[in-house]
Order: structure tokens, then C-alpha cells, then sequence
């Protein structure tokens, strides 16, 4: 039977740890320096709260995003590590609309999230975010979040442009009130950013934008 779960916290590891980049899929309408525009969700409120939180695995960067051009951020559980990432409490029906808008979905129907509360995972097909994650709980509500089939090191790593960096990095800033020397150690190790990425290459690109 389809999951009773009314709230979740929404895991973010990447460029929607930035609230105003999440916005847009609550609300709709097209981020800056975007392509196409987000429908949005039907209920277009707020989180109800957001946290930083650290859960075990590994971010990495890999495949290619036609709106950014590099590398975009994936969630290995499996791997070793510690990921800095931000909780949203949001209900059930916001979570399926985030979701679904970063499946390539339309949004508008709710997910079917028992099999990943049951199992921790549930594959809904081979697409880039298809793949859901339950990560645990957090004050008695699952924590969840989606990510691409596949391991991290089955993924080929490719590097990040510098925008999708930026999102990354005003993110961490926001969720674990890192220092930029912080953000740029943290960044600069994940695969796809190691070896392209230096720490003073991220550093330098943090105080471009500030």
C-alpha cells in the first residue's frame, strides 16, 4: 500500500542547499542563468524548517548537465565519507513535486515511497535522479533524497563548472555556516572536483562571487 508519511525532510547534497535555488521548484519559473523553466509544486509554501546535517557516504560529480556544462552532484550511501548536506521538512506531496521535476517528470501525482522506507532504496527507473534513498530518520520523520543508480565508483568523474560551484558553496554556507576555507577544503576533495578543483582555485572563485 502506498506510504502514509505526510512529512519528510527533503535531503539536499547539492545545488538545492541553497534556498533560493529550491525555491524555484516550489514556486516555479526559471532560476538565473537557467534554460528552461521549473513548474513547480502544488503547494508552493516554504519548508516548514531546514537543517544542516552530515550523513555517511560520498557526493561525487559526474555525467554532464546540459544547463550547467560539467559535472552535477550524486549521492553514493555506500561510499566512505562524510556528506554535508541541508534537511527540508516539506510534506509528502512537495517532496514527489521536487522530486519529479528533477526526475524529468511532471509533477502533480504523489510518490509511492513505502518500498524505500521498507528497503532504504527504490529504484523508479535508470534516469539521473530516479533512484530514492532513505537515509534514516530525523526527529521521528524519514529523511530522503534521490540520486543516479549506479556507485560512485562506477561513475566516470567530470568537474563542475564554476556556477554550479558557486550554488554548491553559497549552500554549505547557508546550511553549516562554513567559513569559505571550509567550503573550499570540503569541495575541493570530492571526486570530479579532486585534481581540477584545487582549494585555491575554489577559494579564489568563493571570492569572485563575494
Amino acid at each position: 500500500m502506498p506510504c502514509s508519511t505526510e512529512r519528510v525532510w527533503y535531503v539536499s547534497y547539492g545545488s538545492n542547499m541553497a534556498a533560493s535555488r529550491l525555491r524555484y521548484y516550489l514556486t516555479g519559473g526559471t532560476p538565473p542563468g537557467a534554460r528552461r523553466p521549473h513548474p513547480g509544486a502544488r503547494d508552493p509554501r516554504r519548508p516548514r524548517a531546514a537543517r544542516g546535517i552530515s550523513i555517511p557516504g560520498e557526493v561525487y560529480f559526474a555525467r554532464r548537465s546540459t544547463l550547467w556544462g560539467g559535472g552535477i552532484a550524486f549521492f553514493d550511501p555506500s561510499a566512505p565519507g562524510v556528506t554535508a548536506a541541508r534537511a527540508y521538512l516539506v510534506s509528502r506531496g512537495q517532496f514527489s513535486d521536487i522530486a519529479a521535476q528533477e526526475m524529468r517528470r511532471a509533477p502533480g501525482s504523489d510518490l509511492d515511497l513505502s518500498r524505500a522506507l521498507a528497503t532504504g532504496r527504490d529504484e523508479l527507473g535508470p534516469g539521473w535522479y530516479d533512484t530514492l534513498l532513505h537515509l534514516g530518520d530525523l526527529d521521528g520523520i524519514p529523511q530522503l533524497t534521490f540520486t543516479a543508480p549506479g556507485s560512485a565508483d562506477a561513475a566516470v568523474p567530470n568537474a563542475p563548472a564554476r556556477a554550479y560551484l558557486q550554488v554548491l558553496a553559497q549552500g554549505l554556507r547557508e546550511a553549516h555556516d562554513w567559513e569559505p576555507a571550509e567550503v573550499s577544503s570540503y569541495l575541493s576533495q570530492l571526486s570530479g572536483a579532486r585534481g581540477s578543483w584545487s582549494h585555491a582555485a575554489i577559494s579564489e572563485l568563493l571570492a569572485d562571487a563575494a
